[in-house]
């Protein structure tokens, strides 16, 4: 049923929330893949009832996993559909009575997505809630009905909701929160200048772009702070500048050549635009320049457009605000570093832990970095832009980042329960259990 709604969802998300039509194209046909993997994986896995285990003595058991309760789940505005439904849909799969809050931007995608339901499911398994969130979830939460909560969005209000059950300490958390991830480039990229080290300059530089302005850098996954030797910071940002300056600024559905559509778009809202100009106006006020031309400009004039050109701010200090504050926006500041230890010291005292990437050429130094970031970071990208995918792998984080593992097997684990049946086969049981089989759903795979 989703799938026929494909266009008019893709439509949606570039009207709502400015998504650009080639990105809204792939959140749908993403958000249809992981739902295809996810109920694949449940019919090929032996988590979901495999026979009875007789490798214990006399006792018999019987595993399967069983529905929670009842899981409120909470989207974001900038993934409406892929990451909402990366919760929602194996909580449903694993026979949970969903409640689901619209976004207040992002919420028309759902509209559609309402119908769909409604023909697959039986009334009362999925309901949506509209409004605005500080009047409608705390009354919920605070019900003690709710049973489990899947929110992605920001730590505060997590925390917020949480406190508002009466039972918090029965409350099982899936959390995806905020990030403040680090590109990390070593000296080493710039100890050559043949062709081949300008060809994976070229390539860093790239993966750089999109890691930090795909979507207007509204992505969790962004990479929102970017570490370079101080040698080379300077010869760094007027580089990435350079690529910044050629990227194509309009409207989501706006084609620059067949299959290319604008790259940097409008903003949701006006508080957006007004959050990254105080992060600028900050940096700049404490020592750090707007390097690419025309950064932070807002396209259409001041207070009617939320079209932002990106603003590449260097060198970035600790003292500013772009530092340690996700900005989740078209805003990327460099950090110039004169020792690792300082990245480290960023790195492990920091409030995040979701991901890192680290731009090399040099294997010895990587490694040393990899042992010391696999404590403190859910992923670690080599050479790569930090990102969810594929979603066959576990998306992770530590700290204030997330609680709890996405993916397409982690994510039916997290808003299910593990759930034994037992008996010893001594006299008559075995003939009994066997009656039930062919009565109990839970028991159905048993056979």
């Amino acid at each position: 049923e989703l799938k026929y709604k494909r266009e008019d969802i893709v439509n949606i998300l570039m009207y709502e929330i400015g998504k650009n039509r080639k990105d809204a194209e792939a959140e749908f046909d993403r958000t249809m893949q992981f739902c295809e993997k996810t109920i694949e994986y449940i019919q090929s896995s032996n988590e979901f009832g495999s026979g009875w285990d007789a490798s214990n003595g006399p006792t018999r058991l019987f595993l399967s996993r069983a529905a929670i309760g009842i899981v409120l789940c909470l989207g974001p505005y900038n993934y409406p559909l892929n990451e909402t439904y990366a919760t929602l849909i194996p909580a449903l799969l694993m026979g949970n009575i969903a409640i689901l809050k619209l976004p207040t931007v992002g919420g028309l995608a759902h509209q559609l997505t309402m119908e769909a339901f409604a023909k697959a499911l039986p009334p009362g398994t999925i309901n949506f809630i509209s409004g605005s969130g500080r009047a409608t979830m705390p009354p919920l939460m605070e019900s003690g009905k709710i049973d489990s909560l899947a929110f992605i969005g920001g730590s505060n209000a997590a925390d917020k909701l949480i406190k508002a059950h009466p039972e918090p300490h029965r409350l099982k958390l899936f959390l995806q929160l905020e990030a403040k991830n680090m590109g990390v480039y070593l000296a080493d990229l710039w100890s050559s200048d043949d062709v081949d080290a300008r060809t994976h300059m070229e390539r860093i530089m790239k993966e750089t772009v999109a890691g930090t302005l795909s979507y207007n850098g509204q992505r969790c996954t962004a990479l929102k702070l970017l570490f370079v030797p101080a040698q080379h910071a300077e010869q760094f940002a007027t580089t990435l500048a350079k690529e910044v300056e050629a990227m194509s600024v309009g409207l989501p559905w706006e084609s620059t050549a067949p299959n290319k559509y604008s790259q940097i778009t409008p903003l949701p809202n006006r508080g957006r635009v007004e959050y990254m100009k105080a992060l600028i106006d900050d940096a700049v006020s404490k020592g750090a320049t707007i390097v690419n031309k025309n950064g932070g400009t807002i396209v259409g004039g001041e207070g009617e457009s939320t079209l932002m050109i990106p603003a590449i701010l260097y060198p970035v200090t600790s003292d500013m605000r772009a530092y340690d504050e996700e900005q989740f926006g078209p805003v990327v500041p460099i950090a110039p570093y004169d020792s690792i230890n300082e990245v480290l010291s960023y790195a492990h005292n920091g409030k995040y832990g979701q991901q890192v990437s680290l731009f090399t050429s040099n294997s010895k130094p990587t490694a040393n970095l990899v042992d010391q970031f696999s404590t403190v970071f859910g992923k670690i990208n080599i050479n790569a832009q930090c990102g969810r995918s594929p979603d066959t792998a576990p998306f992770s984080g530590r700290r204030s980042s997330a609680m709890g593992v996405m993916s397409v097997a982690d994510a039916l684990r997290e808003f299910s329960v593990p759930t034994v049946v037992s008996y010893k086969d001594v006299g008559g049981n075995e003939e009994l259990v066997r009656g039930m089989e062919g009565h109990s759903k839970f028991l159905k795979s048993a056979s």
